[in-house]
């Protein structure tokens, strides 16, 4: 098991931010690395609520956790702090074991100049989840995050 940490400055309000990390739709959009599409199950946004996503390649040779070519995760909200915190614990559907466990991710809001910073870790990584991997695509998820989100004033994101 392992860890990872990754942060983005995003030139939008906290407010706006927390909005998009609890949208179903929005989850749907940046919550993604490239190459890769995204289908939200399941999203109660609500502490206890539960929420499950499949990602899927994009391309035919992209070697899924849960399927061929798809990884789906499901899990639970574990705490919700307004414009502050997202606590998620999540596991991937498969029978692999090197894939096997519970991980918390854990997305941490601050006010910076002009906007937000985000950071998000990622902890209890099973060992068939290069961490290298992982930041790689929380990196890709976050820079789609701030296109979503940046010059969004208050109202649905576009």
């Amino acid at each position: 098991m392992s860890s990872t940490q990754v942060s983005q400055q995003i030139a939008a309000p906290r407010s706006v931010v927390y909005r998009a990390l609890l949208d179903p739709d929005a989850i749907a959009r940046w919550r993604v690395p490239d190459g890769m599409s995204s289908q939200v199950h399941e999203f109660e946004a609500r502490e206890g609520g539960r929420f499950r996503v499949s990602l899927t390649y994009d391309s035919p040779d992209g070697t899924g956790k849960s399927a061929p070519h798809t990884d789906t995760y499901h899990g639970h909200f574990l705490r919700l702090v307004p414009d502050e915190r997202v606590v998620e614990v999540m596991e991937f559907e498969t029978t692999d074991p090197a894939l096997l466990g519970t991980m918390t991710m854990t997305t941490t809001l601050t006010d910076s100049d002009g906007g937000t910073n985000v950071l998000v870790v990622h902890e209890g990584l099973p060992d068939g989840v290069a961490a290298a991997d992982n930041e790689t695509g929380t990196r890709m998820a976050l820079a789609k995050l701030a296109r979503l989100v940046e010059g969004v004033p208050s109202g649905p994101f576009g």
